[in-house]
């Protein structure tokens, strides 16, 4: 019995990482549509949203909430919003391939007296999914998970994209580097 679950198992890694694979294939670039039809969450598990952002906004995303890295990356884009705004973000969205309760525990805990910096919940992985920003994290955390990444969009165009090199690693896309480059 064992040696089936244990086939499962393999079976399971190996759909996973397939999907991924597949979902990442076409990587978006500059000049692409934010895919703003997928709806996500943001407060509420049964009130799924769809962004709409209007001007310059950022969009961080991060595979996994409370992991070390993501926990480490998100305090610099609050800590440092106000800079972004002076530097003309509007809004500033961090999204992650986890449920809502998960999110808004997460921020709760990174920001216990409130932050504008919106914590987004890409449940289902539909939106980083679009922008081929999969990335196979079966091993680790269950399920694929978003790359870490920057976008920075006018309206719902990309003007830029900034992926890590590895999810485990905090270089291109911490908010001094980002702030840096607007």
């Amino acid at each position: 019995m064992s040696s089936v679950v244990g086939h499962v198992k393999d079976a399971a890694h190996a759909a996973h990482a397939h999907v991924a694979a597949l979902l990442s294939h076409n990587q978006a670039k500059p000049g692409d549509k934010l895919p703003l039809n997928e709806t996500v969450k943001e407060t509420d598990a049964t009130t799924p949203i769809t962004l709409a952002p209007s001007g310059k906004n950022i969009f961080v995303g991060v595979p996994g909430a409370f992991t070390p890295t993501c926990h480490s990356q998100a305090p610099g884009y609050i800590e440092k919003y106000d800079e972004f705004k002076a530097k003309g973000i509007n809004e500033i969205h961090i999204v992650c391939v986890n449920d809502v309760f998960v999110t808004k525990a997460w921020k709760e805990k990174l920001a216990p007296d409130g932050t504008p910096v919106r914590f987004i919940a890409d449940d289902k992985a539909l939106f980083v999914s679009k922008l081929g920003l999969v990335l196979d994290a079966t091993p680790a955390l269950g399920a694929p998970r978003s790359k870490r990444f920057v976008i920075i969009a006018n309206d719902d165009i990309i003007e830029t994209i900034i992926v890590e090199e590895s999810a485990g690693e905090l270089t291109v896309t911490e908010a001094t580097v980002v702030l840096a480059r607007l």
